[in-house]
């Protein structure tokens, strides 16, 4: 499921030094140019974390990015940035964030389904850990294609 959702093409990684709201915003750059997003909804995602939200960090330095459907989704669709420094979420230094995901989902079942994928996937010590090592996207694509086929 994840492997269908995060193609090449939206794996991104970057040496640049980001705030977390360039960090979010250059997440979800791919599904915007793809027509996956609308702009409104990554400026939903931005305002639901400015007013708090720090329930995007999942631990482990990872983040994921999302806002509701009636936001601007169009295509349900899954994006990754790897930083090489972290951009912590509301400038907090206990919400320091390397691996940046946003995900945007169509309907319910879509969520479910990429949701509970994504999550056995960064549930995995070292799955994770690869992702971080991972020097470009063919690479994650790979390691998560790998995984799926192992479960």
């Amino acid at each position: 499921m994840l492997s269908r959702l995060l193609p090449e093409r939206n794996i991104h990684f970057t040496d640049d030094r980001l705030t977390w709201r360039e960090a979010v915003t250059r997440v979800a750059r791919p599904l915007v140019e793809a027509g996956d997003v609308t702009p409104e909804y990554v400026q939903a995602m931005l305002d639901s974390i400015a007013a708090g939200g720090t329930y995007i960090d999942l631990g482990h330095g990872i983040a994921l990015a999302h806002a509701r459907p009636e936001y601007g989704v169009v295509r349900t669709g899954i994006a990754m940035l790897r930083l090489r420094e972290p951009a912590p979420l509301l400038d907090r230094p206990e919400h320091a964030v390397d691996l940046y995901f946003c995900f945007a989902a169509a309907d319910a079942d879509a969520h479910l389904r990429a949701m509970a994928s994504l999550a056995r996937i960064l549930s995995d010590a070292p799955t994770r850990q690869a992702l971080r090592e991972a020097a470009s996207a063919s690479e994650v694509v790979k390691l998560i294609t790998e995984f799926e086929e192992s479960e």
